[in-house]
């Protein structure tokens, strides 16, 4: 039992030595240890069950003195009087009352100061050694003797002799065995978890000196001195202890009287100040043990008000009100009665801290932060683990049920403090540790071993104002199924005519965006000269290895004025007050934009030339997604899909990639939580002498391979067509579909100059066409051509796209460049 208990402690004292050589420390210990560690959540539940442990501790040891008072003076059972020094009278009312005149004679000390507790346990130590002395000295000095041992709940008259018999071989063999008996204090039949926990309750001081930490002169000095020699010396006496007991007394003796020692000592009345002395001196320790600590909590107000009191100190800095509420505590504790009741429940609280302490060290080990360097270098991450493991399984063995409730009790204010209490300065080991693994799994994430079965949208949204987009913020957001979402910015200004970086003042202001929306975005901002440059800058170096963006997102460039959809958006008309994140105003309608229609298209240029996906979403802002998908009604929102080209339509091909990307992106969009509700309709654009049926099946057949579940509508569009060959003839450019798609096999060098052969009343039509189908739908995709080659042609191409999108609510314009679909397992 002492080794399994020493080596517990063992570890979780390495731990704590090195804990206490890295920087300095502050009042509460072990508390201060873990809360500094691994956060104030941590810190907090386990400051909460290690001021239980020393309250329960207190009272346990309080308990323990009255038996051994009682033992020496109370009146033997069954007696109406008692005769010589047995005064005391003996009840469960009784010895409350005993309890009770000791507890206050600690607190008087504890009240008093550290410097007298100080003083106090040294000259207890002087007491408790001498007493040592003379026992050491008694087992070789006293002569064999039989002991008679009262029996209690018994009739007085009924004893058993127990013996003393020097050192004997045989007595040693006969006492080497286990076999419990029945503790005659509680009645109960006792096993080796339920010894262990009283016996792991006189090993659990050596916390002592750690929790008067703020106490100490030089504590990083101190405590792994004195806390690595008491283990030594306490190891090596207890051992020492039952091995002479062992040899000397026989198993009667050992089990039936618990104050056998003074019935065998040389000078008996020694051994009763000595047991008193150190338990008095063991219920102290803990008591302003643990007001240190409520101090400690009180003082990082985690609880807020309910710890408020425990801040008063004295003139002398002794915080006296914590020491009376623990007092108070200490005293509800006394009603529990008999010692080895509460054993167990103190020693499951002890373990658990231990537990703790070796799992911060473990954690700031692990997160090998450059500042994480103990002069106590005795320690591994081994050592901790050890701990962790002993302290658990023995927890477990002791009282399953008292280490699954404390368990429970701990998660519980685990939980509490993470949505209750106010964000701490001290660091959080959390985001060590998160660090270190993300980086190591960055490293792993091969971008070489990429396959299009596990695609993902990773998306760069630009935004210029947050103001004007929460909703497509949000949008996006839904598009990215679990993939990088990085919200990107460009400053315009020059860092040349600037005293400092304009930008890290406004990170804040993203990042509390992006917590108020509830969008797992990362922010990206950056300084340019112009927005094209900005979004080439973004776009070359967003992400890190295997994350980068491989989809671009615009809002589309159309002269609409722009609405503050900020200050109407479910998150902030909650909060009113929270809503000046330090965003600019929106840009008057009469005020020029930073960007001209050239630059923009430039900007999609670019990204299809960095083999990016472009999406551009036009009028996002009056999509009420609440609205949309809430609603109970039967027919449920729709989400209106266009894979053909309707600025070329004489390449009417459903399967080239931009295509099924696409489709791709309508299904991902059908799969995020807020839009399962919604349906997919496909339309597939048919003339008259085309055999429609087969068209449809091959569709039908395209969607059941790509497993995407969409309900595919027939559009006649003969009369759309037949304007734009009406045109090509006028033109005098008899274009043939066949010679068209030989130059869109090369569309990806050469870029065809589309935009130049559809006129302005074919892009009418296309669009009336799209808005005729009805029911208006929660979002439509269309398919995005690439811009012309010839750069003068890009407001001509823009012009279309705003006709061809022009009133169609919720529209996104989709270009895809890579592979996205898989049809194989």
């Amino acid at each position: 039992m002492f080794a399994v208990a020493y080596f517990i402690i063992g570890m979780t004292v390495l731990s704590v030595c090195a804990i206490a050589t890295n920087g300095a420390l502050d009042a509460g210990g072990a508390y201060y240890m873990i809360s500094r560690a691994l956060g104030p959540e941590f810190g907090g539940s386990i400051g909460i069950m290690f001021f239980l442990a020393n309250v329960c501790g207190s009272a346990l040891y309080i308990l323990g003195l009255v038996e051994a008072v009682v033992d020496s003076f109370g009146i033997p059972p069954g007696q109406k009087s008692g005769t010589g020094v047995h005064v005391l009278p003996q009840s469960y009312w009784y010895e409350l009352l005993y309890g009770t005149i000791l507890l206050a004679l600690c607190l008087v000390v504890c009240l008093v100061g550290a410097s007298i507790y100080a003083k106090a346990t040294f000259l207890i130590f002087l007491i408790v050694t001498a007493v040592l002395g003379t026992i050491l000295v008694s087992f070789f000095a006293t002569r064999p003797l039989g002991v008679p041992i009262r029996m209690p709940h018994h009739n007085s008259s009924e004893t058993e002799n127990g013996n003393f018999t020097g050192f004997s071989l045989a007595t040693l063999r006969e006492n080497l065995g286990g076999g419990y008996g029945v503790d005659y204090t509680t009645g109960q039949m006792m096993s080796f978890s339920s010894v262990f926990a009283v016996m792991f309750n006189g090993c659990t001081g050596i916390m002592a000196g750690s929790n008067m930490s703020g106490d100490l002169k030089r504590p990083s000095y101190s405590i792994p001195r004195g806390t690595i020699s008491a283990v030594l010396f306490t190891y090596l006496v207890y051992n020492l202890l039952a091995f002479l007991m062992c040899a000397t007394c026989s198993r009667t003796l050992l089990q039936k009287d618990y104050g056998f020692l003074r019935d065998i000592s040389i000078f008996p009345p020694l051994v009763t100040v000595g047991i008193y002395a150190a338990t008095l001196s063991a219920a102290m320790s803990n008591l302003i043990g643990a007001s240190r600590i409520l101090y400690a909590l009180a003082r990082d107000d985690l609880f807020g008000r309910a710890l408020a009191l425990a801040k008063k100190t004295s003139a002398s800095g002794n915080p006296i009100m914590a020491v009376i509420l623990s007092w108070l505590v200490v005293q509800l504790v006394l009603f529990s009665g008999k010692l080895n009741t509460i054993a167990g429940v103190v020693t499951t609280f002890f373990l658990l801290v231990y537990a703790t302490v070796n799992l911060a060290c473990l954690a700031l080990e692990w997160a090998s932060a450059p500042n994480f360097r103990p002069t106590f270098r005795y320690f591994s991450w081994h050592t901790c683990l050890l701990g962790i493991a002993g302290c658990c399984v023995m927890m477990f063995l002791i009282s399953p049920v008292s280490a699954s409730a404390s368990l429970g009790f701990l998660l519980l204010l685990l939980l509490a403090l993470h949505y209750l209490s106010p964000s701490s300065t001290w660091g959080y080991i959390s985001q060590a540790l998160i660090f270190h693994q993300v980086r190591k799994y960055l490293l792993m994430l091969d971008v070489r071993k990429d396959h299009v079965k596990f695609w993902r949208p990773q998306m760069l949204l630009m935004v210029q104002n947050p103001r004007s987009s929460p909703r497509l913020i949000d949008f996006v957001n839904d598009l990215k199924k679990s993939g990088l979402y990085v919200l990107g910015h460009v400053e315009l200004q020059d860092l040349d005519a600037l005293p400092s970086d304009p930008l890290q003042p406004q990170q804040d202001s993203w990042l509390g965006l992006v917590d108020k929306l509830n969008v797992k975005a990362f922010v990206s901002l950056t300084l340019a000269p112009s927005v094209r440059h900005g979004v080439r800058q973004l776009l070359f170096t967003s992400g890190l290895g295997g994350m980068r963006p491989n989809t671009l997102v615009l809002g589309f460039y159309d002269d609409a004025a722009p609405q503050d959809g900020l200050a109407r958006h479910p998150a902030f008309t909650s909060a009113r007050e929270e809503l000046p994140l330090g965003f600019p105003p929106l840009r008057a309608p009469a005020a020029p934009k930073l960007l001209s229609p050239r630059e923009y298209v430039g900007i999609v240029a670019d990204a299809l030339k960095m083999l990016r996906n472009v999406l551009l979403a036009r009028q996002l802002e009056s999509l009420d997604k609440a609205w949309e998908l809430r609603r109970a009604a039967s027919p449920p929102p729709t989400i209106h899909v266009w894979p053909v080209n309707l600025l070329r339509p004489d390449s009417a091909r459903y399967a080239d990639t931009c295509s099924l990307f696409l489709l791709q992106m309508a299904c991902v969009l059908n799969m995020a939580r807020a839009w399962r509700r919604a349906r997919l309709r496909l339309f597939l654009c048919v003339e008259a002498g085309a055999m429609p049926g087969a068209q449809e099946d091959k569709l039908r057949q395209l969607l059941k391979d790509l497993r995407i579940q969409a309900q595919i509508q027939l559009v006649p569009w003969d009369a759309v067509v037949g304007l734009h060959w009406q045109a090509q003839r006028q033109r005098g450019t008899p274009g043939t579909p066949a010679e068209d798609e030989d130059e869109e096999e090369g569309a990806a060098v050469n870029f065809p100059a589309n935009a130049s052969r559809v006129s302005d009343e074919y892009v009418r039509a296309a669009n009336k066409l799209v808005l005729e189908q009805g029911p208006a739908p929660a979002v439509r995709f269309l398919y995005l051509p690439r811009p012309p080659a010839d750069t003068s042609l890009y407001p001509l191409y823009l012009r279309q796209l705003e006709l061809l999108t022009r009133g169609l609510g919720p529209t996104v314009l989709v270009h895809g460049v890579s592979a996205v679909t898989s049809t194989q397992l």
